[in-house]
């Protein structure tokens, strides 16, 4: 039987995933000041947070299988020292020859924020998973929001090095906490081990529930990097034109989403997460039809925005609790699929922006977003009345593939 955490161990997890998820978006306001210090185009310098993403879906594919085997303590203070080590590489970095592959590291290592979530998930009761995981989203979600003000505002008062090295402390910090209160255990294997180590492409094929969550989520994330790439270029071209801060000023319409996550979580907990998933995505999609009538109105836009990253925000968590629940024995290499998967998609909504801006104006790709959101959402009511009569918290341990021998 898998133990609980310790009192404080699921806002531990959520201080975790935030520092290090932070990790990736906090250089980003000080890209032009990279630039300049060492010498190099901005088109160059503009590697830095792809190499970031590639870092960290390679983390999700290859690091996070690794929290169904090892003992979560050892597991996440390793990543975050890790992740420690490669942000004093990059405050150290002399060109890009130096902070590209640091950055790459950055991503890689900044997975433990999956991991966490992970471990939530794992070391909760059935009846409380959804409320642990939707507390560690919550501080994903901080980090992600807070990242580019805190890497801003500490470049301008230390300079980017030290502004580095102030987040590989608290890195550190975090691996000290870690290793200290998280289970020293290793996980338990299920009754047959060599299925936990069944590939992942395996797993997608003949875990159906695990299908349909990847088809479910890619559709939202593809949605949301759909609409906010496609917002920051719509927003910089007449008739609107506003600068960057500007833009950026918009980003906090994602505080409604950071806000609703712990009532979310109880939600999930109560009811299940398909019914929490259709409401999301019903949310979501009446904040992107507000978004689609025009952007002339800032309140409106505002308003939009809050509806339609709320519903985002809040359908992950719930998604990612069902994702663990299939098998919490094995919920790393499910949940490794899932993200990997997820985050394909939504690279795809984020190429597809300027095209479409471009093909359809704003109002077509915001309707595009809602299309994909509302397909979301039939999709959901779809498997909710094809799997209804089964366990609600979405078990399905006896149904997974085992190795034939």
């Amino acid at each position: 039987m898998t133990r609980p955490l310790r009192r404080g161990g699921s806002f531990l997890l959520a201080c975790v995933a935030g520092t290090a998820i932070a990790n990736n978006y906090a250089i980003q306001p000080a890209l032009t000041t990279v630039a300049a210090e060492l010498g190099v185009p901005a088109s160059v310098i503009g590697l830095v947070p792809t190499a970031a993403l590639a870092g960290s879906l390679t983390g999700y594919a290859v690091l996070l299988p690794l929290a169904d085997r090892l003992a979560p303590g050892r597991l996440v203070a390793a990543q975050l020292t890790a992740l420690a080590a490669a942000l004093v590489l990059a405050a150290a970095a002399g060109g890009p020859a130096t902070l590209l592959p640091a950055y790459l590291l950055i991503g890689a290592a900044s997975s433990v924020a999956a991991q966490a979530s992970n471990i939530a998930g794992r070391h909760a009761a059935p009846e409380r998973r959804g409320t642990g995981v939707a507390t560690v989203a919550a501080g994903m979600s901080a980090g992600i929001l807070l990242s580019r003000l805190t890497g801003g505002t500490l470049t301008d008062v230390l300079g980017w090095r030290r502004m580095l090295l102030v987040f590989a402390a608290l890195c550190l910090i975090g691996a000290t906490a870690a290793a200290t209160l998280l289970p020293r255990q290793r996980p338990q294997p299920g009754p047959d081990r060599r299925a936990a180590l069944a590939p992942p492409l395996r797993l997608l094929r003949e875990v159906p529930r695990l299908r349909h969550a990847v088809a479910v989520g890619g559709l939202w994330y593809f949605a949301f990097n759909l609409i906010w790439v496609s917002l920051a270029l719509a927003l910089a071209r007449p008739p609107h034109s506003l600068d960057p801060t500007a833009i950026g000023l918009y980003s906090l319409a994602g505080l409604l989403g950071l806000a609703v996550l712990p009532f979310t979580g109880r939600l999930t907990d109560r009811r299940t997460p398909a019914t929490v998933i259709t409401a999301c995505m019903l949310a979501a999609a009446s904040g992107t039809a507000l978004l689609a009538t025009g952007l002339d109105s800032p309140p409106a836009t505002v308003l939009g925005l809050a509806l339609f990253d709320a519903g985002c925000f809040a359908a992950q968590a719930a998604n990612m609790s069902r994702v663990i629940a299939l098998d919490p024995r094995r919920s790393g290499s499910l949940t490794s699929v899932y993200l990997v998967l997820y985050f394909t998609v939504g690279v795809l909504g984020t190429a597809l922006a300027a095209p479409l801006l471009g093909a359809l104006a704003w109002p077509g790709t915001a309707l595009t977003a809602l299309a994909a959101l509302l397909l979301a959402a039939s999709l959901e009511r779809t498997g909710r009345r094809r799997t209804r009569g089964e366990p609600a918290d979405g078990t399905l341990r006896d149904r997974l593939p085992r190795t034939r021998t």
